[in-house]
């Protein structure tokens, strides 16, 4: 059962208190990296048939593999699809950036190129639950940005295919290459190439522990998004909230992983027993019973607090990955947010809302980290390349302001770079 907390009579720790998970899996990446990089395909191959039980003889998803998967769903989920991806076009258009170019002063030009990295590395995962959601959020951000090659790894099942619904999605999305290949060994194939699969610049994509920790020890050699933990939602709520309504969406996070946090934030004692009650009403209709069970009796929390400022004070302090703010006037508090990855305004917006359709992306910071962090977009697939030029003469006029302050920092050799340019030939 989910505990209720009121604030100021728990010590803060355990208001603000994260579970993390305490597996280390550091040794174990690491030498699957290490294997990846020696043996290239074949190692990929054999941790296929050892992790998922695919036989594996080719890891290219296959043309006719693509449309065999378009043939098994529904025309109904290609419309939505469809749909899904032409909404979270149009809000990632809006973050496009313009290169630019300052000539104000005579004899000096400088600018800066926005150009999008060569290729990028999609990882989807399968496992527990398959994401074409995700194959949309984080490939049509690339595409916008101009990235010229996007290919994807995502695990296999034991018959050696992929997920009709992942190769659908990939299809709308327009991926460039798809391969069979998943976990820790993926991330490592993405980040060194193999004879396969080709190296990338930047790595996106949730995924496992393992998954995570392989993104964490390649950072550097390639670019990654973030390192993403446990999912996470927080309600700020007042009394006039459904409570079936709240426990709903509460447990529409806490279905994702036994290790996901959700979280209520209220002023209304009420509100706090009556939404317990209907996690204990609803936890067993669900699919993923169990995984949402273990979620919500070991990381599930409701705090109460004194008003809704408090609330949001509290929500500020915890920094989610998913916000919902379930008042009347959303709009009165939303400069009061300053820490959330992404925050659903209103009584009719639940969090669902963005994982599948909205438009803003739902690749986000998680454990805290939207105190310095952002969502997934545009920017992630891109990089800035700045340039100078002066004349003659534009460099006469400062190249003693130069040398002056390479000479501040010790650096005569600085100094007399710009000085020397301006010196008179014999």
């Amino acid at each position: 059962m989910i505990r209720i907390l009121k604030y100021g009579e728990v010590k803060n720790e355990e208001i603000f208190a994260r579970t993390i998970p305490t597996d280390s899996v550091e040794d174990v990446v690491a030498e699957i990296i290490a294997n990846v990089r020696a043996k290239g395909d074949a190692a990929l191959i054999e941790y296929e048939k050892k992790f998922d039980r695919a036989d594996l003889t080719s890891l290219l998803v296959s043309k006719e593999e693509i449309d065999e998967a378009i043939a098994l769903v529904e025309p109904r989920f290609l419309d939505v699809l469809n749909k899904a991806a032409a909404n979270i076009r149009k809000f990632h258009e809006k973050q496009k950036r313009n290169s630019f170019l300052i000539n104000d002063e005579p004899g000096i030009l400088m600018g800066q190129k926005v150009i999008p990295v060569d290729r990028a590395g999609l990882y989807v995962p399968g496992g527990t639950a398959a994401y074409p959601s995700t194959v949309l959020m984080d490939s049509i951000p690339a595409r916008i940005a101009g990235v010229p090659e996007v290919i994807m790894v995502t695990p296999p099942n034991a018959e050696g295919k992929i997920n009709p619904a992942i190769l659908a999605a990939a299809s709308v999305a327009g991926i460039d290459k798809i391969f069979k290949v998943g976990g820790a060994q993926a991330i490592a194939a993405l980040a060194y190439g193999t004879e396969s699969i080709p190296k990338v610049d930047k790595i996106v994509g949730p995924g496992n522990a393992y998954v995570a920790e392989a993104k964490k020890q390649v950072y550097g050699i390639v670019s990654i998004d973030m390192i993403a933990g446990p999912s996470e939602i927080l309600i700020v709520s007042d009394g006039k909230s459904d409570p079936a309504v709240v426990a709903a969406d509460l447990l529409s996070q806490a279905e994702h992983d036994k290790m996901a946090s959700a979280v209520l934030v209220t002023d209304c004692v009420e509100l706090a027993q009556k939404v317990s009650d209907e996690l204990e009403k609803q936890i067993p209709q669900l699919e993923r019973c169990e995984i949402a069970r273990a979620s919500i009796d070991h990381n599930g929390k409701i705090i109460v607090a004194d008003d809704l400022w408090k609330a949001i004070d509290i929500a500020n302090e915890i920094a989610p990955e998913h916000l919902e703010l379930c008042v009347d006037q959303p709009f009165d508090y939303l400069d009061a947010i300053r820490n959330a990855g992404s925050v659903f305004l209103g009584r009719n917006c639940p969090e669902a809302l963005g994982d599948y359709l909205a438009g803003p992306n739902h690749t986000l910071p998680t454990s805290g980290t939207a105190r310095f962090s952002s969502p997934l977009s545009v920017d992630d697939f891109v990089r800035k390349m700045q340039y100078t030029y002066y004349t003659e003469d534009a460099l006469k006029n400062v190249a003693e302001d130069v040398a002056y302050f390479a000479r501040t920092e010790g650096l005569t050799g600085h100094a007399r770079s710009a000085i020397i340019r301006t010196e008179e030939k014999e």
